[in-house]
Protein backbone atom coordinates (compact mmCIF):
# COMPACT_ATOMS: atom_id res chain seq x y z
CA UNK A 1 0.00 0.00 0.00
CA UNK A 2 1.53 3.23 -1.34
CA UNK A 3 0.17 6.64 0.59
CA UNK A 4 1.35 9.56 2.16
CA UNK A 5 4.10 9.41 4.87
CA UNK A 6 5.36 13.20 5.07
CA UNK A 7 4.81 16.59 4.02
CA UNK A 8 7.25 19.76 4.45
CA UNK A 9 6.87 22.63 2.63
CA UNK A 10 8.66 26.37 2.23
CA UNK A 11 7.18 29.67 1.89
CA UNK A 12 9.61 32.72 1.04
CA UNK A 13 9.87 34.84 4.23
CA UNK A 14 8.94 38.16 1.80
CA UNK A 15 5.59 39.01 2.06
CA UNK A 16 3.84 41.73 0.09
CA UNK A 17 0.79 43.52 1.75
CA UNK A 18 -2.84 43.53 0.12
CA UNK A 19 -4.50 46.32 1.75
CA UNK A 20 -2.26 48.80 0.30
CA UNK A 21 -2.43 47.76 -3.37
CA UNK A 22 -6.14 46.95 -3.03
CA UNK A 23 -6.51 50.62 -2.53
CA UNK A 24 -3.96 51.26 -5.34
CA UNK A 25 -6.55 49.36 -7.79
CA UNK A 26 -9.70 50.06 -6.56
CA UNK A 27 -10.46 46.82 -5.19
CA UNK A 28 -12.91 47.60 -1.59
CA UNK A 29 -11.82 46.49 1.85
CA UNK A 30 -15.03 44.03 2.29
CA UNK A 31 -14.29 42.53 -1.36
CA UNK A 32 -10.55 41.86 -0.22
CA UNK A 33 -11.57 40.59 3.18
CA UNK A 34 -14.81 38.40 2.13
CA UNK A 35 -13.76 36.86 -1.09
CA UNK A 36 -10.30 37.16 -1.77
CA UNK A 37 -9.58 36.32 1.53
CA UNK A 38 -5.53 36.81 1.07
CA UNK A 39 -4.01 39.87 3.49
CA UNK A 40 -0.29 39.23 2.55
CA UNK A 41 1.69 37.67 -0.68
CA UNK A 42 4.31 35.20 0.10
CA UNK A 43 6.53 36.14 -2.89
CA UNK A 44 9.94 34.45 -3.48
CA UNK A 45 13.08 36.85 -4.38
CA UNK A 46 14.42 37.91 -7.51
CA UNK A 47 17.20 35.00 -8.18
CA UNK A 48 14.89 32.48 -6.47
CA UNK A 49 13.74 29.88 -9.47
CA UNK A 50 11.15 27.28 -9.80
CA UNK A 51 13.50 24.76 -8.99
CA UNK A 52 15.35 26.28 -6.00
CA UNK A 53 12.09 26.19 -3.87
CA UNK A 54 11.38 22.60 -5.18
CA UNK A 55 14.95 22.08 -3.80
CA UNK A 56 14.28 23.31 -0.36
CA UNK A 57 11.06 21.80 0.74
CA UNK A 58 12.80 18.51 -0.67
CA UNK A 59 15.51 19.30 1.68
CA UNK A 60 13.61 20.33 4.31
CA UNK A 61 12.06 16.85 4.54
CA UNK A 62 15.18 15.27 4.35
CA UNK A 63 15.66 16.91 7.60
CA UNK A 64 13.08 15.39 9.29
CA UNK A 65 14.80 12.04 9.18
CA UNK A 66 12.00 9.98 7.58
CA UNK A 67 13.56 8.90 4.84
CA UNK A 68 17.66 8.42 3.32
CA UNK A 69 18.19 10.19 -0.77
CA UNK A 70 19.45 7.02 -1.80
CA UNK A 71 16.01 5.29 -0.83
CA UNK A 72 14.36 7.41 -2.79
CA UNK A 73 13.19 5.96 -5.84
CA UNK A 74 11.24 8.65 -7.95
CA UNK A 75 10.66 12.11 -7.97
CA UNK A 76 8.28 13.99 -9.73
CA UNK A 77 7.56 17.94 -9.92
CA UNK A 78 4.45 19.63 -10.67
CA UNK A 79 4.81 22.76 -12.37
CA UNK A 80 3.91 24.82 -14.87
CA UNK A 81 5.97 27.68 -14.41
CA UNK A 82 9.72 25.88 -14.81
CA UNK A 83 13.01 27.00 -14.96
CA UNK A 84 13.80 29.10 -17.99
CA UNK A 85 12.02 27.35 -20.96
CA UNK A 86 11.46 24.10 -19.42
CA UNK A 87 14.22 22.40 -20.57
CA UNK A 88 15.87 20.34 -19.20
CA UNK A 89 12.63 19.10 -17.34
CA UNK A 90 12.40 21.33 -13.27
CA UNK A 91 12.88 17.59 -11.76
CA UNK A 92 16.18 16.66 -13.10
CA UNK A 93 17.58 20.16 -11.65
CA UNK A 94 16.30 19.34 -8.51
CA UNK A 95 17.50 15.90 -8.85
CA UNK A 96 21.18 16.71 -9.28
CA UNK A 97 20.72 18.93 -6.24
CA UNK A 98 19.26 16.68 -3.94
CA UNK A 99 22.09 14.32 -4.95
CA UNK A 100 19.55 11.21 -5.64
CA UNK A 101 20.87 7.95 -7.24
CA UNK A 102 21.29 7.41 -10.92
CA UNK A 103 18.48 5.06 -10.48
CA UNK A 104 15.40 7.26 -9.80
CA UNK A 105 13.11 7.99 -12.08
CA UNK A 106 12.53 11.74 -12.64
CA UNK A 107 9.69 13.48 -14.72
CA UNK A 108 7.75 16.95 -14.61
CA UNK A 109 3.57 17.46 -14.67
CA UNK A 110 2.58 20.32 -16.37
CA UNK A 111 -0.49 21.19 -14.22
CA UNK A 112 -2.03 23.78 -12.22
CA UNK A 113 -4.36 24.14 -9.41
CA UNK A 114 -5.53 20.10 -9.55
CA UNK A 115 -1.85 19.12 -10.09
CA UNK A 116 -1.14 17.97 -6.25
CA UNK A 117 -4.53 15.51 -6.33
CA UNK A 118 -3.76 14.10 -9.67
CA UNK A 119 0.05 13.77 -8.77
CA UNK A 120 -0.68 11.87 -5.74
CA UNK A 121 -2.68 9.33 -8.14
CA UNK A 122 0.57 9.48 -10.68
CA UNK A 123 3.45 9.20 -8.21
CA UNK A 124 1.74 5.98 -6.14
CA UNK A 125 0.45 4.50 -9.52
CA UNK A 126 4.22 4.45 -10.94
CA UNK A 127 5.36 3.66 -7.44
CA UNK A 128 3.25 0.68 -7.10
CA UNK A 129 3.91 -0.35 -10.88
CA UNK A 130 7.52 -0.55 -10.44
CA UNK A 131 7.64 -2.21 -6.99
CA UNK A 132 9.55 1.52 -5.72
CA UNK A 133 8.98 1.93 -2.11
CA UNK A 134 9.62 5.66 -1.48
CA UNK A 135 9.11 8.65 -4.27
CA UNK A 136 8.80 12.19 -3.88
CA UNK A 137 5.97 14.15 -5.07
CA UNK A 138 7.02 18.08 -5.20
CA UNK A 139 4.59 21.13 -6.11
CA UNK A 140 6.58 24.28 -7.50
CA UNK A 141 4.41 26.68 -9.47
CA UNK A 142 5.15 30.63 -8.57
CA UNK A 143 3.42 32.66 -10.33
CA UNK A 144 5.24 35.84 -9.36
CA UNK A 145 6.83 35.33 -12.55
CA UNK A 146 3.24 35.69 -14.76
CA UNK A 147 1.03 37.43 -12.43
CA UNK A 148 0.98 41.30 -13.81
CA UNK A 149 1.26 43.44 -10.12
CA UNK A 150 -1.28 45.90 -11.96
CA UNK A 151 -4.46 43.23 -12.36
CA UNK A 152 -6.60 43.22 -9.65
CA UNK A 153 -7.90 40.09 -10.95
CA UNK A 154 -4.53 38.07 -10.28
CA UNK A 155 -2.01 40.18 -8.25
CA UNK A 156 -4.02 40.60 -5.16
CA UNK A 157 -4.65 36.04 -5.05
CA UNK A 158 -1.70 34.48 -6.27
CA UNK A 159 1.40 33.91 -3.50
CA UNK A 160 4.69 31.66 -4.10
CA UNK A 161 5.55 28.23 -2.26
CA UNK A 162 6.72 24.46 -3.01
CA UNK A 163 5.94 21.63 -0.85
CA UNK A 164 7.23 17.89 -0.44
CA UNK A 165 5.29 14.79 0.30
CA UNK A 166 7.02 12.09 0.73
CA UNK A 167 4.78 8.67 -0.69
CA UNK A 168 6.18 5.34 1.14
CA UNK A 169 4.66 1.72 1.61
CA UNK A 170 4.53 2.82 5.13
CA UNK A 171 2.56 5.16 5.21
CA UNK A 172 0.64 7.69 7.88
CA UNK A 173 -2.63 8.16 5.48
CA UNK A 174 -3.79 5.70 2.61
CA UNK A 175 -4.90 7.31 -0.48
CA UNK A 176 -8.25 5.83 -1.74
CA UNK A 177 -10.06 5.95 -4.79
CA UNK A 178 -9.57 9.34 -7.51
CA UNK A 179 -12.76 11.31 -9.36
CA UNK A 180 -11.04 13.43 -11.69
CA UNK A 181 -12.46 15.20 -14.91
CA UNK A 182 -11.71 18.23 -17.49
CA UNK A 183 -13.55 21.27 -19.26
CA UNK A 184 -10.97 21.76 -21.81
CA UNK A 185 -13.70 24.22 -23.90
CA UNK A 186 -13.46 26.39 -21.03
CA UNK A 187 -9.73 26.54 -21.00
CA UNK A 188 -9.10 29.79 -22.07
CA UNK A 189 -10.90 31.37 -18.53
CA UNK A 190 -7.40 31.06 -16.61
CA UNK A 191 -4.01 31.15 -19.20
CA UNK A 192 -1.04 32.92 -20.26
CA UNK A 193 -1.46 35.96 -22.73
CA UNK A 194 0.26 34.98 -25.51
CA UNK A 195 1.27 38.89 -26.22
CA UNK A 196 2.17 39.74 -22.81
CA UNK A 197 3.45 37.04 -21.23
CA UNK A 198 1.26 37.61 -18.10
CA UNK A 199 -1.44 35.47 -16.28
CA UNK A 200 -5.28 36.28 -17.42
CA UNK A 201 -8.26 34.96 -15.32
CA UNK A 202 -11.78 35.47 -15.41
CA UNK A 203 -12.55 35.24 -11.92
CA UNK A 204 -16.76 34.90 -12.32
CA UNK A 205 -16.47 31.98 -14.97
CA UNK A 206 -13.63 30.12 -12.22
CA UNK A 207 -15.86 30.97 -9.50
CA UNK A 208 -19.08 29.38 -11.48
CA UNK A 209 -16.60 26.48 -12.46
CA UNK A 210 -15.76 25.99 -9.52
CA UNK A 211 -19.38 25.49 -7.41
CA UNK A 212 -20.82 23.40 -10.84
CA UNK A 213 -18.04 20.58 -10.52
CA UNK A 214 -16.20 20.49 -7.37
CA UNK A 215 -19.21 19.41 -5.26
CA UNK A 216 -20.16 16.91 -7.26
CA UNK A 217 -16.80 15.64 -7.88
CA UNK A 218 -16.30 15.44 -4.16
CA UNK A 219 -19.71 13.78 -3.26
CA UNK A 220 -18.28 10.85 -6.19
CA UNK A 221 -14.92 10.49 -4.37
CA UNK A 222 -17.14 9.74 -1.20
CA UNK A 223 -19.36 7.52 -3.12
CA UNK A 224 -16.44 5.70 -4.55
CA UNK A 225 -14.70 4.97 -1.55
CA UNK A 226 -17.76 3.79 0.76
CA UNK A 227 -17.93 6.73 2.42
CA UNK A 228 -21.11 9.38 3.34
CA UNK A 229 -20.36 13.25 4.24
CA UNK A 230 -20.99 12.92 7.90
CA UNK A 231 -17.63 10.29 8.32
CA UNK A 232 -15.30 12.89 6.78
CA UNK A 233 -13.28 15.10 9.54
CA UNK A 234 -12.16 17.64 7.46
CA UNK A 235 -12.41 18.63 3.83
CA UNK A 236 -8.82 20.15 2.40
CA UNK A 237 -9.79 22.31 -1.27
CA UNK A 238 -6.96 24.36 -3.45
CA UNK A 239 -6.89 27.37 -1.47
CA UNK A 240 -7.68 29.39 -4.69
CA UNK A 241 -10.14 31.97 -2.59
CA UNK A 242 -12.23 32.53 0.98
CA UNK A 243 -15.14 32.47 -1.69
CA UNK A 244 -14.35 29.93 -3.40
CA UNK A 245 -13.38 27.18 -0.72
CA UNK A 246 -16.35 28.58 1.80
CA UNK A 247 -18.95 28.26 -0.71
CA UNK A 248 -18.10 24.70 -1.54
CA UNK A 249 -17.53 23.69 2.11
CA UNK A 250 -21.33 25.22 2.53
CA UNK A 251 -22.43 23.41 -0.90
CA UNK A 252 -21.43 20.11 0.58
CA UNK A 253 -22.99 21.05 4.11
CA UNK A 254 -19.52 20.18 5.31
CA UNK A 255 -18.73 23.95 6.27
CA UNK A 256 -17.94 23.63 9.61
CA UNK A 257 -15.01 21.38 8.10
CA UNK A 258 -13.49 23.59 5.45
CA UNK A 259 -11.37 26.29 6.18
CA UNK A 260 -9.68 29.00 4.44
CA UNK A 261 -6.41 28.98 5.54
CA UNK A 262 -4.07 31.03 2.89
CA UNK A 263 -4.89 34.51 4.20
CA UNK A 264 -0.81 35.01 5.08
CA UNK A 265 0.43 33.90 2.10
CA UNK A 266 -1.83 33.40 -0.57
CA UNK A 267 -3.18 31.04 -3.53
CA UNK A 268 0.09 28.85 -4.02
CA UNK A 269 -1.56 26.88 -6.63
CA UNK A 270 -0.60 22.81 -6.37
CA UNK A 271 1.03 23.42 -3.29
CA UNK A 272 -1.97 25.08 -1.46
CA UNK A 273 -3.20 21.17 -0.83
CA UNK A 274 -0.30 19.80 1.02
CA UNK A 275 0.74 23.22 3.14
CA UNK A 276 -2.76 22.72 4.57
CA UNK A 277 -2.44 19.37 4.96
CA UNK A 278 0.70 19.81 7.01
CA UNK A 279 -0.10 22.40 9.32
CA UNK A 280 -3.92 21.78 9.87
CA UNK A 281 -4.90 18.06 10.23
CA UNK A 282 -5.81 17.21 14.02
CA UNK A 283 -4.96 13.79 15.22
CA UNK A 284 -8.38 12.75 15.67
CA UNK A 285 -8.73 13.34 12.32
CA UNK A 286 -9.09 10.22 10.08
CA UNK A 287 -11.28 10.41 6.68
CA UNK A 288 -9.94 13.74 5.20
CA UNK A 289 -11.24 14.38 1.69
CA UNK A 290 -9.18 16.56 -0.84
CA UNK A 291 -9.98 18.65 -3.83
CA UNK A 292 -7.76 20.69 -6.84
CA UNK A 293 -9.08 22.57 -9.34
CA UNK A 294 -8.53 25.25 -11.53
CA UNK A 295 -6.70 25.64 -14.80
CA UNK A 296 -7.56 23.22 -17.11
CA UNK A 297 -10.35 23.70 -16.54
CA UNK A 298 -9.66 20.49 -14.30
CA UNK A 299 -10.55 18.63 -11.12
CA UNK A 300 -9.09 15.73 -9.06
CA UNK A 301 -10.73 14.79 -5.44
CA UNK A 302 -9.59 11.80 -3.62
CA UNK A 303 -10.27 10.43 0.15
CA UNK A 304 -7.49 10.13 2.75
CA UNK A 305 -7.90 7.62 5.51
CA UNK A 306 -5.63 7.10 8.38
CA UNK A 307 -3.83 4.31 9.00
CA UNK A 308 -4.00 3.08 12.73
CA UNK A 309 -1.25 3.03 14.63
CA UNK A 310 0.79 -0.52 14.97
Amino acid sequence: MIGIADIAYVLPPWRIGNAARAERLGVPPATLERRIGVQRIACREAEQDTSDLATSAAERLFARGGVEREQIGCLVVVTQNPDGRGLPHCSALVHARLGLTPRCAVFDVGLGCSGYVYGLSIVSSFMQSNGLRHGLLITADPYSKIVDPDDKRTALLFGDGAAATLLSDQPTWCLGRFDFGTEGRRADSLKVDAASGKLFMDGRAILQFSMNAVPGSLRRALRINGLHPQQIDRVVLHQGSRVVVENIGEALGLADRTQFHAAEYGNTVSSSIPIVLADHLLPEDHHVALSGFGVGLSWASTVLSRVPAP
